[in-house]
């Protein structure tokens, strides 16, 4: 796809959704750390009803430590891989404590060492905290970036170099939140909304379920 069209895509998807960003609710660095763990192969709403009972009383590294690992799997349950995870965020405050001050750390390399937290997780982190320009390819950009395409790739990895080399400069920022918004709503997986999509006329997905709605 030309640089021409990407931005035209991009203009369009940004003029649909002004204000992009996470839905995962925190209110600090490490409350965003833990939920971006807990959001693997799980909705950010079901996170979201896990961590509002379990932010209210452990927010920090040494207040998940003193509610110990039971308690917590306790909150987070009802999240898939729940005792992985729950092991991965008690060994991540540990070295949170030891290692950095109990403070998120700014870094690929010093994110990527924390339990549960890989190359998607860090990327979340350097975006939304730090105010890097990464792309965290979740499902929902993988499948977008197939699918119109902007860019193809069989691996998230693939598809995260194509997209960061290809988008303008003035989007580097906002096109993760972008790409994940319009999968989530518009470009679902098993039947996209192409009748309501802004950029149906810019797509070239052969199985869109409507012509209609194109600018």
């Amino acid at each position: 796809m030309s640089s021409t069209n990407i931005t035209k895509i991009l203009d369009r998807l940004h003029q649909a959704i002004p204000n992009p960003k996470t839905e995962l609710h925190y209110k600090t660095p490490f409350e965003l750390l833990v939920a971006v763990i807990l959001s693997a192969q799980s909705t950010d709403v079901t996170v979201n009803k896990a961590t509002a009972n379990l932010f209210a009383i452990a927010n920090t590294p040494q207040k998940i430590l003193d509610l110990g690992e039971k308690k917590l799997k306790g909150y987070i349950k009802s999240i898939g891989l729940f005792n992985t995870k729950a092991a991965n965020i008690i060994k991540s405050c540990n070295i949170l404590i030891a290692k950095h001050n109990s403070k998120i750390p700014g870094t690929r390399e010093d994110l990527e060492s924390l339990p549960g937290v890989g190359r998607k997780t860090a990327n979340v982190i350097l975006n939304v905290i730090f105010n890097q320009p990464t792309i965290a390819v979740d499902t929902h950009i993988f499948r977008v970036s197939n699918r119109i395409p902007l860019a193809t790739g069989s691996t998230p990895l693939i598809v995260e170099k194509k997209l960061t080399a290809l988008i303008p400069e003035r989007y580097r920022h906002d096109a993760h939140h972008l790409l994940v918004l319009h999968g989530r709503y518009t470009c679902t997986a098993k039947k996209p909304h192409c009748d309501k999509c802004v950029i149906n006329n810019l797509c070239s997905y052969p199985f869109k379920t409507s012509k209609v709605g194109t600018l």
